[in-house]
Order: structure tokens, then sequence, then C-alpha cells
């Protein structure tokens, strides 16, 4: 047994589904569990953004869980099972490496993901247009890189940066405008028009714009926390200005510490 406790990780999902189980684990289903799924994957993001090795095992730990339970569940409906799922992904990876598994010759990574994405859109075939796959799930910035990068794989770029430019001051402009009317509705698509030409932003500059939000709340969560520790009275009794200078001496003080 080469991974004995892999298999006795299933053997036990398999107990607590059972009738003499755990009554919370047999009420679950699939559509139950999603919260979970989201939140295991997240907090494994967190520990890999953390650097801390230790709780990366654990949360691993915490999203394998979802995908064995959830491969129990398609069992008990049978539908699958987890060796389905584990010769299905075996399949897909060495289909979609020749290079490692077969005869082809890459020269880059940048090949790689070529071969990827054609032997992908060999396998799902179903899928008439590029965008078809994406996830409906992952956040609005995520999606919005998805298909940015999609599009341009088949030429929908724009000429030049300065064009993208001149793109993003003219969604600013046509929000103003929305504002001067004050029509709510119309100001929410402006922004919209705004953050998608601004993510194309990002992917010229070859930045992960969901990379580049995450760290500037980061930054701005460590900086509020600071002026918490500087603030000399209440908040809300800070004038703009006061305010203002504060969030200045907040920033020098991280400098500091750094």
């Amino acid at each position: 047994m080469k991974y004995p406790n892999l298999e006795k990780l299933v053997d036990i999902i398999a107990v607590l589904r059972s009738e003499n189980g755990c009554p919370w684990d047999r009420e679950q289903t699939h559509k139950t569990l999603r919260p979970n799924m989201l939140e295991e994957a997240y907090e494994a993001v967190d520990a890999i953004d953390d650097g801390d090795v230790a709780n990366l095992r654990e949360e691993l730990g915490d999203v394998l869980l979802q995908v064995v339970l959830h491969a129990q569940i398609a069992k008990d409906n049978n539908e699958f099972d987890i060796e389905d799922v584990a010769k299905e992904l075996s399949d897909k990876l060495i289909h979609r490496h020749p290079h490692v598994f077969g005869n082809a010759h890459v020269n880059s990574a940048d090949d790689v993901v070529t071969n990827w994405d054609k032997l992908k859109k060999e396998e799902k075939t179903y899928r008439k247009s590029i965008l078809d796959g994406i996830s409906k799930s992952q956040s609005a910035l995520m999606s919005a890189q998805k298909i940015s990068k999609k599009v341009v794989k088949v030429g929908f770029e724009w000429e030049n940066v300065e064009s993208l430019k001149d793109c993003i001051k003219s969604e600013y402009k046509e929000f103003e405008e929305a504002v001067e009317t004050g029509d709510k509705e119309k100001m929410e698509d402006e922004m919209g028009d705004i953050f998608f030409a601004t993510v194309n932003l990002a992917r010229w500059y070859k930045i992960d714009a969901e990379q580049a939000l995450l760290g500037a709340n980061k930054k701005f969560t460590k900086r509020f926390k600071k002026m918490e520790e500087l603030k000399t009275k209440p908040f809300e009794e800070y004038s703009f200005d006061e305010f203002n200078e504060l969030w200045k001496k907040a920033k020098i003080e991280l400098e500091k510490e750094n």
C-alpha cells in the first residue's frame, strides 16, 4: 500500500457517510458543501500568501477533505467515486503533457501553455464559444482577467497600450457624465467598464490584477491598523486633514518597522 493514509481517509469518509456514521455528514450534498469548498480553498491560499508551511499542510488537508467527501457523496448516489476522479485527472495530465509522456517537443513554459490550451480545446468539443468554461463562481476580478486573456488569444486586442489607456480615460469620462445625471444604474454600468478596462491594462503589463488588489487590501489594512495604534482620540472626532496626517504618520512608522 503506497499511500496508506490516503486510503484510510477515503475509508473514514465512507464510514462517516454510512448509516451508523455522522448525522451531519450523511445530510451533506454537493450544494450544501459549496461554501465549504470555497472557504477551504481560500484558507489554503492565505497560508500560501503567509508562507506558513505548517498551516498550508493543514489547509490542504481540509481541501482534500472536500474532494473526498464530494466523491463519496457521488458514490452514494451511484454517480462516480474517488477512483473515477483520480483516473480522469491522471488521463488528463498525461494527455496535456505530451512533451513529458509522449514525443512532443517544447522550448519553453509558454510552449507548454500553448499546447495545453490546444489540447484542452480538443477535449472540450462541446464548447461553442472561446468564453465557454469560465467559472461563474470565481470573483468578478478573476473572471475579467480570464475573459480578457481568452479573447486576446484570438487577436481581439488593443492596437497599443496608449489606445488602452485612452479607453480607460474615456470610461472615466462616461462615468462622470452618469454621475451628473444621477443615474445610479448607469453609474454602476460605467464603473464596471472602468474596472474591466483597468484589468486589461494590468494584463497588458503582465500584472495579475487579483494579486495586485489583494496586495493593496493587505497594505491598506496594515496601515489602518497602525492608525488605530497611533490615534490620540476617537476616529469620529478626526477631521479630514487630521486623518490625512495620521495616515502619513502610519506610513512612516511602518517604513521604520520594515
